[in-house]
């Protein structure tokens, strides 16, 4: 028997020799088929019987593909022995089958690599969001704390402090959106650096990047770079609900965008014929859309350096959506921020693929919800935009309302989700007897004694 885990749902699995079905006069190739109790996170919606190949000698799983939807798990490990004991036939009519091929339309993949299972974790990580609400990492002041660091340059998110030849960067736990501070969400900010670190190690092969070291779960270590005053967004859907989204412009009559013509006939989180790059120029107040000619006319960039963030962005992306969508998600749009290191070479800064900087959608119900004119599953931090702009106008109010608690917990949820279920590992919380101000300076002036 094996425990899969899919977006959280722990589901409870058998192999079933596919003589034993064939016998109950299915027809079946691969050699076994996997059960899967009706109802559970794993069973088809359309219920029947699919083909799971499963590599004997070693036992592993290969990859399954399916419509997910919310239920219970098969039952305890002798519920399943037992089951397994009946004729396939009996089988057969008291639980579904599950997809199982090796199309790309992957929901679980596992194999050597050992399985998450979040929802056995739901409850202590829940716990720790709940006792971490009142205490987030909202501000810091690192330039009082460790020696040699510079004043601090206070962005949406991350706090900035030069450090001689580098810059220390620290993730806060603010969660912005429409150009402000919304509200603060317990251990984002670690979810963002290490997943950015993570990203920054698997995509060394398309880009260089400044990422020096991570010392603290809340810090990266970075190489200084002169920062190109755009910021690379690229899209492959036709959705969002800011006034620079790809949908509110389409929806509004806009064909041309950024440079790149849209065809007529599109709906809302329709997928782009092809990927396209919609850069933006950085402002205190808004980012503006902006084209490549542009950036290059107004000499934001050269001509040289923009072709080569274009080509690293866009190809950035389709990596990115090829390892989301082996992890049953979607990876829908994202931003990019490229500098020029002393060294005359482009480096990938900032963040990767985190759920602040990228939008997420689960692959497996994706079609279905389309075709029916309903809202993506999301796992981003989408449905809090939503809210907010149900209950405000978060561009023009001076004062915005409080976020309730329950939708900032499960936002914080769904970072962790989010980073376990692309990385294939447990985040590490910290524990609350260290003071996390106090824990990030300790490690950023070891860091640093280190660095020289």
């Amino acid at each position: 028997m094996a425990s899969e885990m899919c977006f959280g749902m722990s589901v409870r699995c058998i192999a079933v020799p596919s003589c034993s079905v064939e016998s109950a006069g299915v027809s079946t190739t691969g050699s076994h088929v996997l059960l899967v109790a009706p109802g559970s996170a794993l069973a088809d919606r359309r219920t029947g019987i699919h083909r799971c190949r499963q590599n004997a000698a070693r036992a592993n799983w290969c990859r399954l593909t399916s419509s997910c939807c919310q239920g219970s798990f098969f039952g305890t490990r002798r519920d399943v022995e037992m089951r397994t004991q009946r004729s396939a036939a009996h089988c057969i009519r008291e639980v579904s089958f599950c997809v199982a091929s090796m199309d790309e339309r992957t929901i679980l993949q596992s194999g050597t690599r050992g399985v998450v299972d979040l929802e056995a974790r739901r409850p202590t990580v829940s716990v720790a969001i709940r006792e971490a609400l009142g205490s987030c990492l909202t501000e810091t002041s690192l330039s009082e704390t460790v020696p040699l660091l510079g004043p601090k340059t206070r962005g949406k998110v991350r706090d900035m402090y030069e450090a001689g030849d580098y810059l220390v960067l620290v993730t806060t736990d603010r969660q912005s959106a429409f150009d402000r501070v919304l509200a603060s969400v317990p251990f984002k900010g670690q979810v963002l650096n290490e997943t950015s670190v993570w990203w920054f190690n698997k995509t060394r092969h398309i880009t260089g990047n400044s990422l020096v070291v991570a010392p603290d779960p809340n810090v990266t270590i970075a190489r200084k770079c002169s920062v190109f005053p755009v910021e690379f967004v690229v899209r492959g859907y036709v959705t969002g609900t800011t006034s620079t989204s790809l949908w509110t412009v389409y929806n509004q009559g806009l064909r041309n965008y950024c440079g790149n013509p849209l065809r007529d006939g599109m709906r809302k989180n329709e997928k782009l014929d092809e990927n396209i790059l919609t850069p933006t120029t950085k402002s205190a107040d808004h980012d503006l859309p902006v084209s490549g000619n542009e950036i290059v006319e107004q000499g934001l960039m050269s001509k040289e350096d923009f072709q080569e963030v274009h080509d690293k962005a866009l190809a950035l992306f389709a990596f990115g959506q090829e390892v989301a969508l082996k992890h049953g998600l979607l990876l829908v749009d994202t931003k990019y921020e490229f500098g020029k290191a002393s060294d005359g070479s482009v480096l990938l800064i900032d963040e990767v693929h985190t759920p602040d900087s990228s939008r997420y959608w689960i692959a497996a119900s994706y079609e279905d919800r389309q075709s029916q004119g309903m809202e993506p599953e999301n796992i981003d931090k989408e449905f809090l935009r939503l809210w907010f702009r149900n209950n405000c106008d978060p561009y023009h109010d001076k004062v915005l309302p409080n976020a309730p608690e329950e939708l900032v917990a499960e936002l914080a949820w769904r970072y962790i989700v989010l980073y376990e279920t692309i990385t294939g590992t447990q985040i590490q919380l910290p524990g609350t007897k260290e003071p996390v101000h106090d824990r990030i300076s300790r490690n950023v002036q070891q860091a640093l004694l280190q660095l020289q």
